[in-house]
C-alpha cells in the first residue's frame, strides 16, 4: 500500500509532498531558497504537489502569511520542531547485518533505557557490549520521536516520524541498532501514538479532525483514529521504524487512551503481513488488562504493571494512590499474578469512580506478560525520582530480583538496575515561558494530596522538571555496591538462558500458594513437561519452603526473609 503520509521519491530529481490538511482551502510548499509552490487540494482535504527536490532539502508548509508548519510526518527536522522539514532518504545507508531476522520472543530480556540521559544514539551504542554480556538480549528505548526543547522523557512528541535532532541523526540511530544487531541485541522502541505534546503541535491549525472533540486523555486531546487519515498515520509510523530503522519491536504506550481495540487489531495484523520472515515483538501498555489483545496474530505481550505494583507494596510497605489496589492481601495478589498473570481480572480496584478492570488471564503463556520491579513510570513519576534501592531493603530487593529474572515472564529491567545504581530518575522538559512555569507548578500540585508533601515548603523542594540540573541528575551513576549487584544479575540471567529459556516458549503457570506473610511458591508447566518451582520470602517471619526438584538457585537461608529458591523438576 503506497503510504498516505510523508514526502515520497518520485525520480532522482522529484519528490511528492502530500499533506491532510482539511480545514484548509489554500496551501503551498517551501522549499529552502525557492518561492512557495501552490499545492492541489482534493475532496478529501489532501494537498498534494510534485516538486524538485534534492536529497536533504529543507521543506515546510506554508498555512497562511503568519504560519509555516513542519510536515507533521517528517522524517528529520532542522531546527527543532518549529523549525524546517528534512528530505530524509532512507535507504542511502549501508546496513551491515542486513541478513538479521531478529530473536523470538521468549529469549526476550530487556532494557529499557533513555537516550538523552545516556548521551545520545552513540552513548547507547557504547554501553551495547556490556549488556550483551550481562545476559540482555533486547534495548528498549524509551520515545525518540522529535519533542520541543532538548531535553524531555519523550511523551510529549509532536512529530512522530521524526528523530529527535538532540539524540543524533537518523543515521546515527540506525547505526546503534546495527551494532546492537551484531551484539546479537534486539532493539525496541516506545511509541506514543494516544495525544501530542504541547509545544510544536501545529495539527489542530490545519486539521481539527485528527482529533476526538468528545474524548480526552490525562496528557491532551485524545486522537480520532476513527478517521480514516489519522489510522493511516500511525499504522504507517510503526511501520517506518520496523522497516525503514529496522527496529526489531514496538512497545505501544497507553493504548487504552486510545479506546480503539479495532485499530489496534487492524494495526497488529498490518505490521504482521508487511513484515513477513522477522521475529517482530509488538507489546502493549493497557490499563484495561485485555488478554484478547494477546490473542494469535495480535500482540506478543502486556506489561504487566500489576507485577511491579504487589511487589512494590512488599517491598516498600507504601499503599499511596494507585497501589492503594495492591494492599489489601498482597501476598494473595502475587500468588495470583505468579500463576495467573493479571492481578485484576474484572474486579474493581478500591477509590472513587473506580471500574472493573481486566479480564481472565489463566489460560495464556506467562511470556505474553512483561514484568518488572521498576521503569521510566514508577521511579520517574515519584516526586523525588527514588528508585527501589533508595526504598527497599536490599536483601528483599536481591530475592525480588531473583524472582523477576528466573520467573517465565519476560524481564524488564531500567537502565542502572543491574549496578545498583541509587541515582534518581526524575521527570524532566525543556519548556519554555508560560508552558514551562504551568508544568513546574502543576508537577507540584500533584503531590499536594501526598503526606509527605501537605505543606508547601517539602512541595517546593521537588525538582523542577525544566532545569538543566534535573534531567543532569537522572544519569544512571554505579551504586556503593555496584559488583555484587553487577555479578547477582550475570548470574541470575545466565541460569535464566540456560535452564529456563530453551523450555520457555509456552510455559504456563500452574498455582502459587501463600507460604506466610510476603512468602509465596508458584509453579510453572515448561515445554518440555518439566516443573519450574519458586519460593521466595519478602516478608518478616521465617516459612518454610518445599524442595521440588533439583535446585536451580538459592539465595539467603531457605525460608529466611529476603530468601529465594528456585528447583526444576
Amino acid at each position: 500500500m503506497t503510504p498516505m503520509w510523508g514526502p515520497q521519491r518520485i525520480d532522482s530529481v522529484t519528490a511528492r509532498f502530500r499533506l491532510w490538511a482539511p480545514d484548509r482551502e489554500t496551501l503551498a510548499l517551501e522549499i529552502d531558497g525557492g518561492a512557495p509552490i501552490a499545492m492541489r487540494r482534493d475532496a478529501e482535504g489532501w494537498f498534494s504537489v510534485d516538486a524538485d527536490a534534492a536529497p536533504g532539502c529543507h521543506y515546510r508548509f506554508r498555512l497562511d502569511e503568519d504560519l509555516a508548519v513542519a510536515d507533521p510526518a517528517s522524517r528529520a527536522q532542522h531546527g527543532g520542531v518549529h523549525g524546517w522539514s528534512v528530505l530524509h532518504e532512507p535507504d542511502s545507508y549501508a546496513w551491515k547485518c542486513a541478513d538479521w531476522t531478529g530473536r523470538p520472543w521468549h529469549e526476550a530480556v530487556i532494557q529499557e533505557v533513555h537516550a538523552g540521559v545516556l548521551g545520545g544514539f552513540n552513548g547507547v551504542a557504547e554501553r551495547l557490549s556490556a549488556l550483551a554480556e550481562l545476559g540482555v538480549t533486547a534495548i528498549q528505548l524509551m520515545p525518540i520521536a522529535a519533542f520541543g526543547g532538548t531535553r524531555n522523557w519523550g511523551y510529549d512528541g509532536v512529530l512522530p516520524f521524526a528523530v529527535a535532532e538532540a539524540y543524533g541523526s537518523p543515521d546515527a540511530l540506525r547505526s546503534l541498532i546495527n551494532r546492537a544487531h551484531a551484539h546479537g541485541l534486539m532493539v525496541m522502541l516506545d511509541v506514543v501514538y494516544n495525544h501530542f505534546g504541547p509545544d510544536g503541535n501545529y495539527l489542530g491549525a490545519y486539521a481539527k479532525g485528527f482529533f476526538d472533540e468528545h474524548a480526552d486523555t490525562p496528557w491532551g486531546g485524545a486522537v480520532a483514529v476513527s478517521q480514516p487519515a489519522v489510522r493511516r498515520f500511525f499504522i504507517e509510523n510503526a511501520l517506518m521504524w520496523l522497516r525503514d530503522y529496522r527496529f526489531d519491536g514496538l512497545r505501544f504506550d497507553a493504548v487504552h487512551a486510545i479506546a480503539d481495540n479495532a485499530f489496534l487489531d487492524e494495526m497488529a495484523r498490518e505490521i504482521r503481513a508487511e513484515l513477513p520472515g522477522r521475529h517482530i515483538h509488538l507489546v502493549l501498555e493497557n490499563e484495561n488488562n485485555d488478554a484478547d489483545r494477546l490473542g494469535p496474530g495480535l500482540y506478543d505481550a502486556q506489561w504487566n504493571d500489576d507485577f511491579h505494583n504487589v511487589l512494590h507494596v512488599l517491598l516498600t510497605g507504601e499503599t499511596d494512590a494507585y497501589y492503594a489496589g495492591f494492599a489489601s492481601e498482597p501476598t494473595s495478589r502475587l500468588a495470583r499474578c505468579l500463576a495467573e498473570g493479571f492481578i485484576y481480572q474484572g474486579e474493581t480496584p478500591p477509590g472513587e469512580g473506580a471500574h472493573p478492570r481486566g479480564t481472565p488471564s489463566a489460560h495464556l503463556p506467562a511470556t505474553r506478560f512483561v514484568a518488572f520491579l521498576q521503569n521510566h513510570d514508577q521511579i520517574g513519576n515519584r516526586a523525588m525520582g527514588e528508585r527501589l534501592t533508595v526504598l527497599a531493603d536490599h536483601d528483599r530487593l536481591r530475592a525480588a530480583t531473583a524472582l523477576l529474572l528466573l520467573s517465565p515472564q519476560i524481564p524488564l529491567i531500567f537502565m542502572g538496575d543491574e549496578d545498583g545504581s541509587t541515582s534518581p530518575f526524575l521527570f524532566f522538559t525543556d519548556f519554555t515561558d508560560e508552558l514551562a512555569e504551568a508544568v513546574r507548578e502543576g508537577r507540584r500540585r500533584e503531590f499536594a494530596s501526598f503526606a509527605a508533601f501537605v505543606d508547601p515548603e517539602p512541595r517546593a523542594a521537588i525538582p523542577d522538571p525544566n532545569a538543566p540540573d534535573t534531567f543532569h541528575a537522572s544519569t544512571p551513576k554505579p551504586g556503593a555496591d555496584a559488583g555484587s549487584w553487577h555479578a547477582l544479575y550475570r548470574d541470575l540471567l545466565a541460569i535464566r538462558h540456560e535452564s529456563i529459556v530453551p523450555r520457555l516458549a509456552s510455559a504456563r503457570g500452574r498455582g502459587a500458594d501463600v507460604l506466610g506473610d510476603g512468602a509465596v511458591c508458584a509453579r510453572w508447566e515448561m515445554a518440555d513437561g518439566k516443573t519450574l518451582t519458586i519460593a521466595v520470602n519478602l516478608g518478616d517471619g521465617e516459612v518454610g519452603f518445599p524442595p521440588a526438584g533439583e535446585p536451580l538457585y538459592a539465595l539467603g537461608t531457605a525460608g529466611a526473609p529476603g530468601s529465594f529458591a528456585a528447583w526444576l523438576a
